[in-house]
């Protein structure tokens, strides 16, 4: 069987294989990938909850696998990464993550709620009364990247370039097909982009405002501070998990709603189903196909040896539709309860603004199902991110009306 989870047609729909994996090899040695992958509900959130599956991977790749001339090469990219969060296991990812909390909590993100609505408002304003439009472009970018952007308070018109950046960025980040002038490409991306943050950092030092960076440059008295590289690096990854998760989410969730009409009709009929129809949303198509991991220790997995130093993905996408927990798990319904996916992971790692992205895509899909009612998909196939962790589209071309 053929394994090439970058496909075309995987790219596409990759749930026919996962359903096929997650029925007949559960847990999988890929040789193409040089890695692991973990197909089933159970084992996916077993690994979550075990220390042995470490999220710390860009260093041992960095130091380990690249030669000194690579390593010369990569080390800006290097420089940045190793601070994100997200590659990070304790005590230095709870020490980081404890800053940008308080800006993520329900409660905080119930108080923006006004202000969503009105990124969201103005977004539909800017595609009502069009024939056609591209819903990643034109609708599933700006809303999550104007509102980041005043979170982080960086200038709303500054949004394109992170748009640029982040198309760059996500072949470094998400496991991407890619030729050695696109991850050139990609490197030189994350490097524009910390400068442009330690620009604006060094303003707000002078000028503090009301936003999140100006508060965790208040909050560096706590012991050990974070350092200058530290605060750039977290915010780059604010900027870039901050609208590039939620842009896919918005724009997976339409083609979803546009593929399945009486689903469709369901939310026109009942905007209020929108809290739920997010849920499903996530499960059904959410904005991640798999979490990496790097074993810090031998395990034993299905009778799988797996030894300290691979590579394992947790397939959330796959488990998000394992029979053994959803019914039906392949069909898109909005009423759905319970719906204990995994889209934003699981434990320690679990995702810091799935309560701002939850809210972004509720006030989302409420907009278009009251305002924009006769989207349709158009005939032109949409693109997808060559990447095996991601899962959005480049490209959604639609028509209205």
């Amino acid at each position: 069987m053929d394994h090439d989870i970058l496909s075309p047609a995987r790219l596409a729909d990759p749930y026919p294989y996962f359903a096929e994996m997650r029925e007949n090899c559960p847990v999988h040695w890929n040789e193409q990938y040089r890695a692991w992958f973990v197909y089933r509900y159970d084992d996916v959130v077993a690994a979550f909850r075990d220390s042995a599956f470490s999220s710390d991977r860009v260093r041992p790749v960095f130091n380990e696998r690249l030669s000194a001339e690579k390593r010369e090469a990569r080390k800006a990219t290097y420089d940045v990464l190793q601070h994100w969060m997200v590659f990070l296991d304790q005590p230095d990812h709870t020490r980081i993550r404890k800053l940008v909390m308080p800006a993520f909590t329900p409660k905080t993100v119930a108080s923006m709620r006004p202000r969503v609505e009105k990124v969201v408002a103005e977004a539909v304003d800017a595609i009502t009364g069009r024939d056609s439009l591209d819903l990643v472009h034109d609708l599933a970018y700006p809303i999550p990247a104007v509102v980041i952007a005043e979170l982080m308070g960086v200038p709303a018109e500054d949004r394109e370039l992170f748009k640029e950046w982040s198309d760059e960025i996500v072949v470094l980040i998400f496991g991407a097909k890619s030729t050695a002038d696109r991850h050139e490409r990609a490197q030189l991306a994350l490097t524009e982009l910390s400068d442009y943050l330690r620009s604006h950092i060094a303003r707000l030092r002078e000028q503090p405002g009301d936003n999140l960076i100006s508060r965790i440059l208040e909050s560096r008295e706590q012991e050990p501070p974070l350092t200058d590289d530290e605060v750039v690096s977290t915010c780059a990854l604010l900027i870039f998990g901050g609208h590039e998760t939620t842009t896919n989410m918005i724009a997976n969730g339409m083609r979803a709603f546009l593929q399945n009409p009486d689903q469709w009709e369901l939310l026109k009929n009942d905007p209020e189903l929108a809290k739920s129809a997010v849920e499903e949303v996530l499960r059904f198509d959410g904005a991640a196909k798999m979490s990496m991991r790097r074993l810090v220790q031998d395990v034993e997995l299905r009778g799988n040896h797996m030894k300290a130093g691979d590579t394992v993905y947790l397939v959330q996408a796959s488990a998000n539709r394992d029979p053994a927990v959803f019914e039906n798990p392949d069909s898109f319904d909005i009423t759905r309860t319970p719906n204990r996916h995994l889209a934003f992971g699981f434990g320690l790692h679990h995702c810091l603004g799935n309560f701002l992205a939850r809210l972004e895509g509720q006030l989302a899909f409420e907009a278009l199902a009251v305002r924009c009612p006769d989207l349709a998909i158009a005939d032109s196939a949409p693109e997808w991110h060559p990447t095996l962790i991601s899962r959005g589209m480049t490209s959604f071309p639609v028509t209205n009306g």
